[in-house]
């Protein structure tokens, strides 16, 4: 990163805001740096898990990174019977959403969860955290309307599937457990990153954190 002794740095922990530091010493793979005082306070997030059928690796990267900015706090790959990729790099992951959340300045990193099968996550699933299913069948309830009736203080997951959608039974097998919502995207085909990311933005302008009325701006 081409810093030096001396230069001043920010550093985050997820726990304990934003602090001013400037690093003391550098050694091979390592820095340790002085705190000086804190810049931000940390700042409550929504509790929002992204789970998603893992797709091509350029395009995953890509979803890991934009989910970052978007603010989930979790990310977990589900093997679905259509999903075409086989392996999932969790450290790979976890890089981009690192990196992600520097660049756009957020104080948490999203947790990667290890990838597991659909039947796997569906008896493990913590029954107080509430589901948006992206159902591609369009019959589920408009995004925006469903949104609306759900409270704002409640954990909660967006759930998509594989690129080709779920196969069959596989919707059923999740949209008729009792804190699941299916949801529809609108009436165009979307890629499943894409399908992913929308749904993100619809949550966290109707029940996330874009209604504090802080000024968005943009990042190089």
């Amino acid at each position: 990163m081409r810093r030096g002794v001396g230069d001043a740095i920010s550093l985050f922990n997820g726990r304990d805001g934003e602090w001013a530091a400037r690093i003391d010493a550098i050694g091979r793979g390592w820095c340790s740096a002085a705190l000086v005082k804190q810049s931000r306070p940390q700042a409550p997030e929504p509790d929002l898990w992204l789970v998603f059928a893992p797709i091509k690796r350029a395009r995953v990267d890509f979803l890991a990174e934009k989910a970052t900015e978007l603010g989930v706090s979790g990310l977990w790959p589900m093997f679905t019977r259509r999903t075409v990729v086989t392996r999932v790099n969790a450290d790979r992951l976890r890089a981009n959403a690192i990196e992600a959340a520097e660049q756009s300045e957020r104080l948490s990193v999203p947790e990667v969860f290890e990838p597991v099968t659909l039947p796997e996550i569906r008896a493990r699933w913590p029954g107080e955290r509430r589901v948006i299913l992206c159902d591609e069948t369009g019959k589920g309830a408009p995004i925006a309307a469903a949104l609306a009736e759900m409270p704002a203080d409640s954990p909660y997951a967006v759930v998509t599937g594989p690129e080709g959608g779920f196969a069959e039974g596989e919707l059923d097998a999740l949209g008729d457990l009792p804190f699941v919502t299916r949801v529809t995207l609108g009436p165009r085909v979307l890629r499943a990153d894409t399908a992913a990311l929308a749904a993100l933005a619809c949550f966290q302008a109707q029940v996330g954190d874009w209604r504090t009325g802080t000024i968005a701006r943009s990042i190089p």
